[in-house]
């Protein structure tokens, strides 16, 4: 007899997953969407739902499927591919950009507003505070224990709790009325959310994160493929629907904050702010702690997972000696600023993001039909061309051609030139004999 999950383990393992997604840096986007977006907030809120919900959701159930991890479906393309992109992947989501913003979000949210005007604008005590911040997380992922994880199950609950009270109160008693739309928020709302959704970069994680779901279900005794995939979709679906609660209620919390506030560079800023504003200096504390704590739990967690798998993939660094080198490399990173870190993540995302994308969607096409490694390569070689070529535009460097391709491919200046490349060359994958 196949044994399978009650409701009550099902919705564990769905808040799990919904834990493993909220990390405190995905709450700084939609704020800040949705004071460029106004008007078009809902449109714009449309596009980084898909992008910021649904595609990560896919990504579970990709590798859920393949009953492995992202290794695993990245030599389906090449062996050389399936060890250098999780590489890429783990370093992005790791030392690059996820764990540095950990610390700069908490300090954003926890610290900036409790300083004087004088003293936070210099660059002092954030470098304090990153060194701390990121000392205390070493130590922690030396020996992960539960007290982080027991950290991470009353936070995450106490972190929903505090967002609920404040979309309750945008609600009843909002700030101000939509603003008019901002930059590229006037006539490409729903694209330019799409765009934004990479940010939070949960389709990436979701390639990481898959196996720990596979894995939690797998030791409570399922063993089936298929009902691996049932749990999978269900416990993704608990995640998704807190997900899109939480993204939309920011977005309209930006968005009516423009009137009280003033548009502001980051949704750290515009978060802290619109708890004053709201609920005064208690509410800015309370959402301060919460978060903080919410951030150091995220990046003992992300340290982790790339300290484990960077020193499976480089044997002759210990886990120790891996761990430490995120943290010091993090640290610099972090002071680079909360805002400057943002803007140069975008040029990589942008880049990386269309080859995850197609990699789910040829995972599924390949469950279903049964496709060969060079629908793989041409498909993800096309994507890579266009991609690269987007995230070089979004860097600000001039690409010869640049006009020629926005005349003639299909939504190029919307930044999705890649989409019918990527189609086209798995087309031509499927047709040609090798």
């Amino acid at each position: 007899m196949v044994k399978k999950l009650s409701g009550k383990e099902t919705i564990v393992i769905g808040l799990m997953l919904f834990a493993l997604f909220l990390g405190a840096g995905n709450m700084i986007f939609p704020p800040a969407m949705g004071q460029q977006a106004g008007e078009h907030v809902w449109a714009a809120t449309l596009g980084f739902l898909i992008t910021g919900v649904g595609l990560p959701f896919l990504g579970i159930l990709a590798i859920a499927l393949s009953g492995s991890d992202i290794q695993t479906i990245g030599n389906k393309v090449h062996p050389k591919f399936g060890l250098i992109f999780p590489i890429i992947l783990y370093l992005t989501i790791g030392p690059f950009f996820g764990i540095p913003r950990t610390a700069t979000v908490a300090f954003e949210i926890g610290v900036t507003p409790f300083l004087p005007v004088d003293l936070s604008a210099q660059g002092f005590p954030l470098f304090i505070y990153t060194i701390l911040f990121f000392a205390v997380t070493f130590w922690l992922a030396l020996n992960p224990s539960k007290l982080v994880d027991r950290i991470g199950k009353m936070l995450t609950p106490a972190l929903l709790i505090i967002l609920v009270i404040l979309t309750a109160k945008a609600v009843l008693t909002p700030m101000g009325s939509l603003q008019a739309p901002q930059n590229d928020y006037i006539e490409g709302a729903f694209f330019k959310g799409f765009l934004e959704g990479y940010l939070t970069m949960d389709t990436l994680s979701a390639l990481v994160f898959g196996i720990v779901i596979v894995s939690a279900i797998k030791e409570r005794g399922i063993s089936e493929r298929v009902e691996v995939m049932k749990v999978c979709i269900k416990a993704g679906l608990i995640a998704c629907a807190g997900l899109i609660f939480v993204y939309v209620s920011l977005s309209f919390i930006g968005a009516t904050s423009v009137s009280q506030i003033g548009y502001l560079d980051n949704g750290g800023a515009i978060l802290s702010a619109t708890a004053s504003t709201l609920f005064g200096s208690l509410g800015k504390g309370i959402l301060a702690l919460a978060i903080t704590f919410a951030c150091l739990t995220t990046s003992v967690g992300l340290v982790s997972a790339c300290g484990n798998y960077l020193s499976k993939v480089f044997p002759r660094f210990s886990y120790k000696q891996v761990i430490f080198v995120l943290a010091v490399f993090s640290t610099c990173i972090a002071n680079f600023g909360l805002s400057q870190l943002i803007s140069v993540s975008v040029p990589l995302l942008i880049a990386l993001y269309p080859l995850a994308i197609v990699l789910i969607v040829l995972s599924f096409v390949d469950y279903a039909v049964g496709i060969k490694s060079r629908v793989y390569i041409l498909s993800l070689a096309a994507t890579a061309i266009f991609s690269i070529i987007d995230g070089l535009t979004a860097a600000g460097l001039k690409v010869a051609g640049l006009q020629y391709l926005a005349d003639y491919v299909p939504f190029f200046e919307m930044g999705l030139g890649w989409l019918v490349p990527a189609v086209v060359g798995a087309l031509v994958g499927g047709l040609v004999k090798k």
